[in-house]
């Protein structure tokens, strides 16, 4: 029979476990700061714990790790890992270095159900979701990676690889809880951000049980375009969305929903498309991020030369909101937004 993997257990349920050992609940807490800590990958390095516990530990329960399988450094700095997992298949995770800080692209899932048009992950179909420790592992080994070459500490982490978070809701959350727990990996609320294609129940339900930042990829307001290139649309369009922004999601003084707006050429990308989704958003306190779509070979998209994207943008600017350019990274390597599937089998 396998083994319960402990890095799957955010500190409640681990607490349950050792108690029902018979253990106190302190101990849980000693095992879970052991956890997260680096090199750690037995139990018999857990020196604060009896050796009759260690022991107990090691025949019933494992602490997994994550290796890179692959490795590749884009011109621009941004690095792409593959991690292979137990049952074969492969996920990808991008570092997106920066000056001020060190941001990961975390996966959530193998595969993705979600179908966007415009996704390569989403041609892959959907495999799986992944378990807590595979998300949390994607993390630490980036960081031991980060520290073995000497790049820094790790700052961000944006819920943007490989999948739909929200459709991964528990075990995301219970991940979530361990990076963010302070005997965890103790990353700030205000540093994590979890990016939806708009399931609207989840949205509500996310910001009712821990506290992120929210964002949304919309690339359209207008339904018909938007069902064109995101099916979701179709069972939670654009004002039901929208709502759930505006009504559902609490923020935080100072924080602000960021929309994630990608432009296609000749689809989405007119002064008309900019004017009506200023005229959509208002009231939602939110800064919108202008991306130029990355090529894919495999898919028809375009995306609109700058000229056209800045006058996109002024639009925005012009109304009110705080709208920004953003520069792919990471595109010679197939680690840009949406590129995320190459070498998974």
């Amino acid at each position: 029979m396998k083994k319960i993997d402990l890095k799957d257990l955010p500190l409640d349920q681990l607490t349950g476990l050792v108690s029902g050992l018979g253990h106190p609940a302190f101990r849980a807490k000693q095992i879970f700061s052991w956890l997260y800590r680096p090199g750690i990958a037995s139990f018999a390095q857990m020196t604060d714990l009896s050796k009759e516990l260690r022991a107990t530990l090691s025949g019933q329960y494992e602490i997994s790790t994550f290796t890179p399988a692959a490795r590749e450094t884009s011109a621009d700095g941004t690095v792409k890992y593959g991690f292979r997992l137990d049952d074969g298949l492969m996920i990808e995770t991008v570092l997106i270095p920066e000056e001020s800080r060190n941001t990961l692209c975390v996966s959530s899932q193998v595969g993705c159900a979600m179908g966007c048009r415009f996704c390569l992950t989403g041609t892959m179909g959907f495999k799986r979701n992944l378990r807590p420790s595979e998300i949390v592992n994607q993390v630490m080994a980036v960081m031991d990676d980060m520290t073995a070459e000497s790049k820094g500490r790790l700052t961000n982490l944006v819920f943007m690889g490989m999948g739909e978070p929200l459709a991964n809701f528990d075990n995301l959350l219970s991940a979530l809880d361990i990076l963010m727990d302070h005997r965890g990996l103790d990353f700030s609320s205000r540093k994590v951000t979890v990016s939806t294609c708009g399931l609207v129940p989840r949205i509500k339900e996310l910001g009712q049980r821990i506290e992120v930042n929210l964002a949304i990829s919309l690339h359209s307001v207008n339904d018909a375009t938007r069902s064109q290139l995101m099916p979701v649309n179709d069972t939670y369009p654009v004002d039901e969305l929208l709502a759930a922004c505006r009504h559902d999601f609490p923020l935080a003084k100072r924080r602000r929903i960021m929309f994630e707006y990608t432009l296609f050429e000749g689809i989405n990308d007119s002064l008309a498309d900019a004017k009506e989704l200023a005229k959509k958003l208002r009231g939602i306190r939110c800064k919108i991020n202008l991306l130029s779509y990355n090529r894919c070979e495999a898919l028809p998209y375009r995306s609109p030369n700058r000229q056209r994207i800045e006058a996109f943008q002024k639009v925005l600017q012009n109304a009110g909101y705080s709208a920004f350019i953003r520069t792919s990274r990471g595109a010679d390597i197939s680690a840009a937004c949406g590129q995320l599937a190459k070498k998974v089998s």
